[in-house]
């Protein structure tokens, strides 16, 4: 295996593990959405705010090892931040109901 080829199957480990840890917030993301049942629980956001970070220095790792362009990285995040304002923007919205 040469240097390049080497070089090419890291980079997209590191890209498959990030984007797997990725996959399994969306996946909190999503459970939350579909139960609403944990209404503003301020433990379940801090989950979700630590895996957020957690998941941010990853990223800003593989970007400075040189295994993922910045774009990339950003785009990651960007996904899960968006998926996490629709959580919210869903339970301020059942919060209103229920007053």
């Amino acid at each position: 295996m040469s240097t390049s080829e080497i070089s090419n199957d890291l980079v997209q480990k590191a890209y498959n593990l990030l984007k797997e840890d990725a996959d399994k917030i969306l996946k909190l993301i999503e459970v939350q959405m579909e139960t609403l049942a944990n209404r503003r629980c301020p433990l379940y956001e801090e989950v979700l705010d630590t895996q957020m970070y957690g998941l941010s220095r990853e990223i800003d790792f593989a970007v400075r090892a040189g295994l993922m362009t910045n774009t990339t990285g950003k785009e990651i995040l960007s996904e899960l931040e968006r998926n996490l304002a629709k959580l919210y923007e869903a339970l301020n919205q059942s919060k209103d109901e229920c007053l």
